[in-house]
């Protein structure tokens, strides 16, 4: 059993809870991306353990009338062994997702992460239009390359703010500077892009440059946020029309998500504090 504050935040040990979840949420016209808790693998088992079990996962997904995505980690399905071996991983799960027509996101971690993670999913967007997408975060100064960069590529992408704790010589550090990146970065993807945009924010300014930008460039767009975070606000943006889409982990590695959520970035503790308060 999941303590009230984990519960809060993660849809349960099993996937079968998981999707209780997904059903819950799409009663009120959300979609939902289901990410099996586990990252920072250095050995090759736990690689094969949850690569396996994502491949069942998007069959179980596959099987149902669910609103439903999968998302991954590159640190979880084999980057911390090596470089090939999450590329072959990445490949993997996307081409069996595509015969099964399930959509993959894949998260961004780390700055060490960026390339490795950019260069295997412009490839796999190419093999699987359409399948796949992949996160991007406003707070590292090279976005703006890697998004001209990606523009193009038919796969999905989600901008956020970005989560981790980075050094100032890579990533502003200002919230206000990280801000107008985002805003920046956003606009950019509007402009380019005629689908495929993901605004991954709970901070109701974005979301409203989000919907004005959609609606004057007639862009294909949806809004991510986190389980456990403001959820209220997401029922509404459905109400209102807009595709909402909640991030949900599930697995029974909650602890240690919480532990590494709190070490890479103070800010997360009092990030999910607020969250909890509802403000």
């Amino acid at each position: 059993m999941l303590p009230p504050i984990a519960s809060r935040f993660v849809a349960g040990e099993t996937a079968a809870a998981a999707f209780d979840h997904a059903r819950s949420m799409n009663d009120d016209g959300i979609g939902v991306l289901l990410n099996l808790l586990g990252e920072h693998y250095d050995d090759p088992e736990d690689v094969e353990t949850d690569v396996a079990a994502y491949h069942t996962l998007i069959e179980d997904v596959a099987s149902t009338d669910l609103d439903a995505s999968v998302s991954i980690k590159p640190s979880q399905i084999g980057l911390d062994v090596s470089d090939d071996l999450f590329a072959e991983h990445y490949r993997s799960i996307v081409s069996h997702a595509n015969a099964h027509d399930v959509f993959v996101w894949c998260d961004m971690e780390d700055a060490d992460t960026t390339d490795a993670t950019l260069d295997t999913f412009v490839d796999v967007a190419r093999d699987h239009p359409w399948t796949v997408g992949q996160c991007l975060q406003s707070n590292l100064k090279r976005t703006r390359e890697d998004l001209e960069r990606v523009a193009d590529v038919p796969g999905a992408i989600r901008i956020v703010k970005g989560a981790y704790d980075e050094p100032e010589s890579i990533a502003y550090t200002e919230k206000s500077r990280v801000n107008e990146a985002y805003r920046d970065d956003i606009t950019f993807l509007f402009e380019h892009r005629d689908r495929g945009v993901a605004v991954g924010s709970h901070d109701p300014e974005m979301v409203s440059i989000a919907r004005r930008l959609g609606e004057e460039h007639g862009t294909d767009y949806e809004i991510q946020m986190l389980m456990g975070v403001r959820e209220d606000a997401q029922r509404d943006l459905a109400v209102q029309g807009v595709d909402v889409q909640q991030y949900a982990p599930y697995g029974r590695k909650w602890l240690s998500y919480f532990y590494r959520r709190v070490r890479e970035r103070k800010g997360n503790a009092l990030f999910a504090l607020r969250a909890i308060l509802g403000r």
